[in-house]
């Protein structure tokens, strides 16, 4: 299967990406929900640092697939899940921030 690149934005930034041919759509629907949710967590105004917006993002859309294919409540409900997203975003951030306390450094 050939490849091709798709030049995508993230949160501001820039991004060639390396597309498997026919699958631009899919990759692009999977940008804008990344987008989606690392604004949100930006916005909510407590986290600055890319890297910890990047990974609580991770985190909650991980969350998030984990939820719906067990059948809870982000299958249920899309709308719960977004009503939902700032408390869910705090408790991870708390984790988070937790964890790097404990060594200072991200990877």
């Amino acid at each position: 299967m050939s490849s091709a690149t798709l030049e995508v934005t993230i949160m501001g930034q820039s991004y060639v990406l390396a597309c498997p041919e026919g699958e631009q759509d899919a990759l692009r629907e999977a940008v804008t929900e990344v987008d989606r949710e690392m604004c949100s967590i930006r916005d909510l105004g407590k986290v600055r640092a890319r890297e910890r917006i990047a990974v609580l993002a991770a985190l909650n859309l991980a969350h998030a697939k984990r939820l719906a294919a067990a059948g809870g409540p982000a299958s249920a409900s899309g709308e719960a899940a977004v009503a939902d997203l700032p408390a869910r975003l705090r408790q991870l951030q708390q984790k988070l921030d937790a964890a790097l306390d404990s060594d200072g450094q991200l990877l």
